[in-house]
């Protein structure tokens, strides 16, 4: 889990970032001690505190990761090849992929924002209003191409977050079909909420 983070130095900071996604995913966040943490990395507990000053600052590392990933995503796609239903397809398909791929930590992404700090959560806020802002445009212009049909654009991008976000809750490694299979059908899903032509 540790590939999840290559920018981050040193590799002792990387394997206490993927101990707390598994002590917060088995314990919840408010239940997971730095000693928790500090243990699944194999480490003593003052060795976290060379790396972050606290637990709040582990989730908002890996929260920060989470979404900026998230962000560069849907961008990439949205600015892809093709018409907009074909970039909606991808873009959709590689969320609802990512998310089940990488279930655990994006349930810790998604669903332990009250926990932040608030600088940190107003952070993670502006970056998931940034995401929204890429897919609704990429589904104002199929609209304007007629491309799509739907009424409301904001109630369409939720909508098109929200599958892909709400995999995280309930997949898990034994979850039928594999992840880019589930990206595929939920793309074909999006598309006909969106009226695709």
């Amino acid at each position: 889990m540790t590939d999840l983070w290559p920018d981050v130095r040193p590799d002792a900071a990387r394997r206490l970032m993927a101990a707390a996604v598994a002590a917060f995913g088995e314990r919840g966040y408010h239940a997971t001690t730095t000693r928790d943490i500090a243990t699944a990395a194999g480490m003593s507990p003052a060795a976290l505190y060379v790396h972050f000053p606290s637990k709040a600052a582990v989730l908002s590392a890996i929260s920060r990761s989470g979404h900026e990933k998230a962000l560069a995503m849907v961008t990439s796609a949205a600015a892809g090849p093709g018409t907009a239903a074909d970039r909606m397809r991808v873009l959709v398909a590689e969320f609802v992929a990512w998310h089940a791929r990488r279930h655990q930590v994006a349930r810790i992404v998604q669903y332990e924002l009250t926990a932040l700090p608030q600088p940190d959560y107003d952070l993670v806020v502006d970056l998931r209003r940034r995401t929204d802002s890429v897919v609704r445009s990429l589904i104002e212009e199929g609209v304007a191409s007629g491309a799509f049909r739907t009424p409301d654009l904001r109630s369409a991008s939720r909508a098109v977050l929200s599958l892909g976000i709400d995999v995280a809750r309930w997949y898990t490694p034994d979850s039928k079909p594999d992840p880019e299979s589930l990206g595929a059908e939920y793309a074909d899903l999006v598309l006909a909420m969106l009226g695709a032509r």
